[in-house]
């Protein structure tokens, strides 16, 4: 079970804040997936949380730089953000 911080993209504030979610190893993150990841991180922070991070994530899990992902990836990736974020916001609205 590797670290985090055995990973790409990912530098000592992303892991950070990973840690804050219980996510410090590879795989964690992994078992999670990058989009779920992204979506309690976003939920924990806010706005603090860029997509970029959502895609350093996806290409941290794959073993590449976060600027090779293709763009229809990263469409994809923030199309599932989107959606799982709006499944937060519902939940957050109705109170549960």
């Amino acid at each position: 079970m590797a670290a985090v911080e055995s990973l790409k993209n990912l530098g000592p504030k992303s892991r950070a804040w990973l840690a804050e979610i219980d996510i410090t190893t590879t795989d964690e993150l992994q078992a999670l997936g990058a989009v779920e990841a992204y979506a309690r991180l976003r939920f924990r922070f806010g706005r603090a949380i860029s997509r970029n991070m959502l895609h350093a994530m996806a290409a941290a899990l794959v073993g590449i730089d976060w600027r090779q992902l293709a763009l229809e990836h990263k469409r994809d990736l923030d199309l599932a953000a989107q959606k799982r974020l709006a499944e937060f916001e519902h939940v957050t609205d109705a109170g549960i």
